[in-house]
């Protein structure tokens, strides 16, 4: 038998299981952040919209300047990366848009993407590290490589396949100073490149460059493969777009081989 208060506890109002603080969403209203949309649409831009719904507020101009950077360098390394081959043979095989793009950023894995969050991580704790110790930059990079090498691993965010100098990383490390964002991270990084080049010739790459800025930036390793995925994302659409309206269907992977 059903009672009242069986009646009342079935119809009581109930808290929703899911929250957040990013957005709230209300009739004819929505806030991110306690921003309201209509006045962020129009007046600030994606790269500032990032920093806001990630780090919860809008970014200086010249961070916001850094991380635009940031992203565009990431935004496509033409056919040579396992993602845009993953995102093209989906194209090719006839899958959606949407599912090209989700194979493409599924490729990301330890040996492709997986590099700057690696890197991020090893500057933010060498950082920490050198903190804790007193240690000077230079001590603490040398350090930091006799670390890895006795565990039989590479420095992550050094050294290229396709690059002896990658000019990517470069003209970030220019534009990190310029902007005023170049600090701890940065520095540490410098040091590393400095002792790997004069011991075998390895530069910093764009995943290097952009570990250290990102991490003076103050956004946390972990969001190291996210970040990149925005930036690579455009990169991927083109590219599924070009093999959807360009090649003809279902091609062979010997075929992708040759445009590398």
């Amino acid at each position: 038998m059903i009672t009242e208060k069986v009646l009342e506890e079935m119809f009581k109002p109930r808290q929703a299981h899911w929250r957040t603080s990013i957005t709230k969403v209300e009739p004819n209203r929505l806030t991110t952040r306690d921003c309201l949309q209509e006045d962020l649409i129009g007046n600030i831009s994606f790269s500032e919209m990032v920093y806001l719904l990630i780090k919860g507020d809008i970014p200086s101009d010249n961070h916001n300047k850094m991380l635009e950077a940031v992203l565009v360098s990431f935004c496509d390394h033409g056919i040579t990366p396992p993602s845009t081959q993953a995102a093209r043979l989906m194209a090719s095989a006839g899958s959606p848009v949407n599912a090209c793009l989700a194979g493409g950023l599924l490729a990301f894995g330890k040996n492709h993407a997986g590099a700057i969050e690696k890197a991020m991580k090893n500057l933010q704790e060498g950082v920490k590290v050198r903190e804790g110790c007193g240690r000077s930059a230079s001590e603490t990079a040398r350090f930091m490589v006799e670390e890895l090498k006795n565990q039989g691993q590479k420095v992550p965010g050094f050294g290229h396949r396709y690059h002896s100098e990658d000019p990517r990383a470069i003209k970030l490390l220019k534009l990190a100073k310029e902007y005023g964002c170049s600090g701890k991270h940065v520095e540490l990084a410098v040091e590393l490149e400095k002792l790997l080049e004069s011991w075998k010739g390895i530069k910093m790459n764009i995943d290097g460059a952009n570990a250290a800025i990102l991490s003076d930036l103050g956004f946390n390793w972990r969001f190291g493969c996210g970040i990149f995925a925005i930036g690579r994302l455009p990169g991927l659409l083109a590219h599924v777009h070009e093999e959807m309206s360009s090649e003809e269907p279902f091609r062979k992977i010997t075929e992708l081989d040759t445009l590398i």
